[in-house]
């Protein structure tokens, strides 16, 4: 048996709370394992992601992702805490690049909030009709805002804005409706919006799990989509955003948008390590 250390780090912490944020698995040297031993303790874990650090000739670190069920080619906070834990172990400093599978993601830190540079978003119009969206969410037909649509910076998910904040809060998604509704690779979800103010949003994301709808307390991925919604639309530039998340998954969160006058997507927040051990293998 050899024994392989790992980290556990909250990512999108609000205000550095020990408790806040969404938590991640990472595994400090993976090269021992094979794909099938990274699922297997990404399952083992239970988390809604694990990342597994691998040598690389290309940035500081080539890192992989796996959630309990499948792995991902990119995620926003797997990507700030892994970076977190790369500088920790010398393998970088406060700007690193990363290699994933989606490509190299530009990482930058001041002090412990990361930044990430998203990579450049494509996106396509929703064909599912508004009153069957509005039925898969929980919620009425006045709820949905303007062009809920895919939206891919990374990840394709389904960006969803709603009207008001108490709609967002008002969201119950039905599992079998929400599962009619699949992105380009086949997973269900939907990131539901509203902005609060100038400055301020909330946000909710699910996804699919088996037969069960879960919500993720912060969405490093979909808040990079939530940017490229903002080009898709046409918003005045730049635009700035401090988004809370996790309010109903009881892990309070912060995420920063920042969407430049040149278009690029900046998604950061703050990461705390709270946790350290090894497994036996």
């Amino acid at each position: 048996m050899a024994t392989h250390p790992f980290r556990i780090v909250n990512v999108f912490t609000q205000n550095q709370g020990a408790l806040t944020g969404n938590p991640l698995c990472v595994f400090e040297n993976a090269a021992a394992f094979s794909s099938e031993t990274m699922q297997g303790l990404a399952r083992q874990f239970n988390l809604s992601e694990t990342t597994f650090i691998l040598a690389s000739t290309r940035g500081a670190a080539r890192v992989r992702i796996f959630t309990p069920n499948y792995e991902m080619p990119f995620a926003g906070h797997p990507t700030l805490g892994t970076a977190h834990v790369c500088r920790a172990l010398q393998l970088g400093g406060d700007s690193l690049e990363l290699e994933m599978q989606v490509g190299m993601i530009s990482v930058r830190a001041v002090g412990d909030r990361w930044t990430l540079t998203a990579p450049i978003p494509s996106w396509r119009e929703l064909e599912t009709p508004r009153s069957e969206l509005a039925a898969a969410l929980g919620l009425g037909l006045s709820d949905i805002g303007e062009r809920p649509m895919w939206l891919k910076a990374g990840k394709e998910q389904l960006v969803v804005p709603l009207t008001s904040t108490h709609a967002v809060r008002r969201v119950a998604p039905d599992p079998q409706l929400l599962q009619g509704i699949r992105s380009e690779d086949g997973h269900s979800m939907a990131y539901v919006f509203a902005l609060d103010g100038a400055d301020k949003a909330l946000a909710r994301f699910f996804f699919s799990q088996g037969a069960a709808i879960l919500e993720d307390p912060a969405t490093g991925s979909a808040t990079a989509n939530f940017g490229g919604w903002c080009l898709a639309t046409q918003r005045p530039l730049p635009v700035e955003l401090q988004i809370s998340q996790g309010e109903f998954a009881g892990r309070p969160s912060y995420l920063y948008l920042h969407v430049s006058e040149q278009r690029r997507i900046f998604v950061g927040g703050d990461v705390l390590e709270i946790g350290r051990g090894s497994i036996r293998l």
